[in-house]
């Protein structure tokens, strides 16, 4: 038995694809530990994994100052990797002794690219490492970083210039924490100021080349796996939710996962109104006792459930939502709010299997009901989205993860 050790810090995006990851390493004998946030720790739980919890809540990170303002920093790379280091180097010292803490006597160790923690503790430990990219982070020249779209404009030279400028900026911001922590506390050289080259890292990509065909210049140790799903076939809905399924025409569901916009009552109202406009009925995530004849307003509800009894859904645009989206067949109206949000968004479109994306800054009445209107009637949109569904149902991103990894214990 070899015990496996997977960082998914950040929101529950990062966390359950992470875990489904875990639940198949699971069927094959391994223990497996997830750093996460202490929130995630029923859904960890219901994995059948081990947690190690981290004291940072992303939920409470976004909900505060500096996560409003990360919020509405778009697709401005400096911004957004700025906006991360005056969030998270309050708490680096701590976070980083927590997640060294959970990797004791880890036979691998596995994370994102942020910060490069597996390689840094699988360098003090002596074990095998890899990393994990939740969007395109491999250097190529086919496209730009998901972070730098306007790189596009001058391109190839520059599509793959722009993710070695990302890593840059990330590593100048997160050097002054990260490199003593690598000479005091795991006895490593510290790196230089232009950070440490990572080719040949074991790279496993966990999104499909259904969504993002594979570049021809990317090497052979990078891993298109596909997607990793979590499905959760034993849930059971509350009736009062089957019962408003089956009271009308299949809904729109509208969500923004962890993102928690400046006044959610205005956005709330912005979004019921939307519905109205467009004439159609909505589930929302929100407040269950905002509930009327026309709107829904749930907590949790499985998307893998959901996603396909409805007509359409509208959603921010985090890489699991918009997997999740994709895979249940029906068109996704994207918010986009920062980060890669935006470029999944663009992917949706190009895909066919949805409109324009709509930055949440730009979000009005009309426009969201316009978008809603055209997801809803358009028949070719509806028969692409099925078409890439099926594509995506036949990969199990999991199993081809599983099989990668085994080679690195081997």
């Amino acid at each position: 038995m070899n015990r496996i050790v997977i960082f998914s810090a950040g929101s529950r995006g990062d966390v359950q694809p992470c875990a489904a990851l875990g639940r198949a390493l699971r069927a094959r004998g391994d223990e497996v530990c997830l750093v996460a946030s202490a929130r995630y720790a029923p859904l960890v739980a219901a994995a059948g994994l081990e947690l190690a919890p981290l004291t940072a809540d992303p939920v409470e990170i976004l909900e505060s100052d500096a996560g409003q303002e990360l919020l509405s920093g778009g697709r401005d790379p400096v911004r957004f990797l700025t906006g991360f280091r005056r969030i998270l180097r309050p708490m680096a010292e701590r976070l980083l002794a927590e997640c060294l803490d959970a990797c004791k006597g880890a036979d691998l160790v596995l994370g994102p690219t942020l910060g490069f923690l597996p390689e840094h503790i699988g360098q003090h430990l002596g074990v095998p490492w890899a990393l994990i990219h939740f969007q395109p982070s491999q250097p190529t020249a086919a496209f730009p970083h998901p972070l730098v779209a306007r790189a596009r404009t001058l391109g190839p030279w520059a599509n793959r210039a722009s993710y070695h400028a990302v890593e840059q900026i990330a590593w100048q911001l997160s050097r002054p924490f990260i490199n003593p922590w690598r000479d005091e506390t795991l006895g490593l050289p510290r790196l230089p100021v232009r950070g440490a080259r990572h080719d040949r890292a074991p790279v496993l990509a966990c999104f499909s080349p259904v969504v993002v065909p594979r570049p021809r210049d990317w090497p052979s140790y990078v891993t298109m796996t596909g997607y990793w799903f979590l499905d959760e076939p034993g849930w059971e809905p509350p009736g009062h939710v089957t019962d408003f399924l089956a009271a009308g025409p299949a809904p729109v569901y509208v969500g923004f996962g962890s993102m928690v916009p400046g006044d959610p009552r205005l956005t709330g109202q912005v979004v019921r109104a939307a519905l109205r406009l467009a004439g159609v009925r909505g589930v929302v995530h929100g407040d269950p006792e905002t509930s009327d004849e026309h709107v829904l307003a749930v907590r949790d509800v499985p998307h893998s459930w959901l996603f396909p009894r409805t007509s359409a859904v509208v959603h921010h645009g985090g890489a699991g939502t918009t997997a999740a989206g994709l895979r249940a067949g029906v068109p996704s109206v994207v918010c986009p709010f920062f980060g890669d949000q935006p470029y999944w968004g663009g992917r949706v479109a190009a895909l066919g299997a949805g409109p324009r994306p709509l930055p949440f800054r730009d979000l009005t009445v009309p426009r969201l009901a316009a978008r809603i209107r055209r997801a809803v009637r358009d028949a070719g949109m509806a028969e692409r989205s099925k078409s890439v569904a099926v594509r995506l149902q036949a990969e199990d991103g999991s199993a081809r993860a599983r099989e990668v990894l085994a080679s690195l214990l081997r």
